[in-house]
């Protein structure tokens, strides 16, 4: 019966596997996407079937702070359903770029703005487009690049801005604004303000139930989008329905779920049967995991700006590596008055690149760009050591508990945000900080499996702090 019952298991995990490969490399239907690199910008073409000799409107579309290309995939889906060809850019710091944001803001704005330009130039020189009919999506940060850009360049014939963070420029005209039901008010008020300084072609919608993130797979989002710029080029190119946007996010949770669930049959092939126990619920222990973790957080909070780590090149991951290596640490210092023994740990490295798999495999099919190139390798090793200490002190504090070391990720995420409001870090991070929540819980989840297996405590933590490294040292801007 256990063998059955393992059998089974297995072959759950690969049905889900199978189903979320499918779903995300399925996502494009019949277009055909290529990667280029332009100009030193990377981007993704996304070319709907077309008639030899027939010309499209084309479309260029950007992505926000810390997104990429792919992150914007299911805009290439959508407006290639709809006949449009699309490219999707990696803007300098971002995705496969190879090159750094500059840190000055004005030169933020002038490398953004060539980005585009050499976007739109390559899109206007495909056989397949239209070079008189082009227009311009943007998310976020990619909002304010696109309708500055439109602005200056009259001949783009729509712009499509979803979250705009500043309405302060001069708008472009023929300009939809779409904004998150659930967004900071400040971004509501950015499409109020850069609606009433837009031409008489205008529009601002609220996009109801999402957030920053989440209104980028919004149906709602989808069809005002695609919608406008129909107006825009006086109807589809090519009418037909528009494919689900969260096709491709849903591909990724279903994949992410059946490698995490992976874990189990992973840990029994190296560890043997479980002898260990699922956690139980302790107040009298996370009482304490909070009180310490607290003080080493709050530490970590104040010393991070002044630390080696704040210089690395990577926006906000040299603050959050200061913080959640000071608070390991601390906790870690605190925990050593006990000496602990530790088992080889031959299945050291088959965990650890599972974990990497488990992590980047459906970001990347699914989400975002996730292969570290270049620089980035150093900043993941960067990354990945700070928020190892974290997850070791708190494998220490907790004595295992996984409900305690979920505490310690709790109590470090509130320290985090409180440095964003307290203006120690960049108020960006409280846009990131509900992600960061679902990948330290998720973290939470694999030691609570590798405890029942009895993996060593600085293994449960090396591989878990992988999980949550991998998506910041690769999404979060170079510098």
């Amino acid at each position: 019966m256990h063998f059955a019952r393992r059998v089974s298991m297995v072959a759950v995990l690969l049905v889900a596997s199978a189903a979320g490969l499918w779903l995300t490399l399925g996502a494009g239907g019949d277009a055909r996407t290529e990667h280029v690199v332009a100009g030193g910008v990377p981007m993704d073409e996304v070319h709907p079937p077309v008639a030899p000799g027939e010309r499209r409107p084309g479309v260029v579309v950007a992505h926000g702070f810390a997104g990429s290309a792919r992150l914007m995939a299911p805009f290439g889906d959508t407006l290639a359903a709809h006949g449009y060809v699309v490219v999707l850019l990696d803007f300098d710091g971002h995705g496969a770029s190879r090159r750094t944001l500059p840190r000055d803001d004005a030169a933020d704005t002038v490398a953004l703005q060539r980005n585009l330009d050499t976007a739109l130039a390559h899109l206007r020189s495909l056989p397949d487009v239209d070079p008189a009919r082009v227009a311009l999506v943007g998310h976020s940060m990619g909002a304010a690049a696109v309708t500055r850009y439109a602005a200056a360049h009259p001949e783009v014939a729509a712009t499509v801005a979803i979250s705009l963070p500043s309405g302060a420029d001069r708008p472009a005209d023929n300009l939809l604004l779409l904004v998150g039901g659930l967004e900071f008010p400040s971004f509501h008020t950015a499409a109020e303000v850069a609606g009433e300084h837009s031409g008489p072609h205008h529009a601002v919608s609220t996009v109801p139930g999402v957030e920053h993130i989440s209104i980028l797979f919004a149906p709602r989002t989808h069809r005002e989008t695609a919608g406008w710029l129909d107006d825009a080029f006086g109807g589809p190119p090519q009418p037909g329905p528009l494919p689900n946007p969260a096709r491709r996010v849903l591909g990724a949770v279903l994949l992410m779920a059946a490698l995490a669930a992976g874990v189990i049959p992973v840990a029994r092939l190296l560890f043997g049967r479980p002898g260990g126990k699922w956690p139980r619920f302790d107040g009298q222990l996370i009482g304490r995991v909070v009180r310490v973790a607290g003080v080493a957080a709050i530490l970590g909070a104040l010393v991070a700006p002044f630390l080696p780590s704040a210089r690395l090149p990577l926006s906000l991951g040299g603050y959050v590596v200061g913080l959640t290596s000071v608070t390991g640490a601390v906790v870690i210092a605190y925990t050593l008055r006990k000496p602990e023994s530790f088992r080889v740990a031959f299945a050291a490295p088959v965990l650890i690149v599972y974990a990497a798999i488990a992590v980047a495999i459906p970001l990347q099919l699914g989400l975002t760009y996730a292969i570290p190139g270049g620089l980035r390798w150093f900043l993941l090793v960067a990354v990945w050591a700070g928020f190892a200490i974290l997850a070791y002190g708190g494998e220490r504090l907790a004595l295992g508990n996984s409900f305690g070391v979920l505490a310690v990720s709790a109590v470090t995420v509130v320290a985090l945000t409180a440095g964003a409001v307290a203006g120690l870090t960049s108020s960006f991070v409280l846009l990131v900080v509900p992600l960061l929540a679902v990948l330290l819980w998720w973290q939470a989840l694999w030691s609570a499996v590798l405890h029942r297996f009895e993996a060593p405590r600085w293994l449960i933590a090396a591989a878990g702090s992988l999980l949550v490294a991998w998506p910041i040292a690769t999404a979060l801007p170079t510098l």
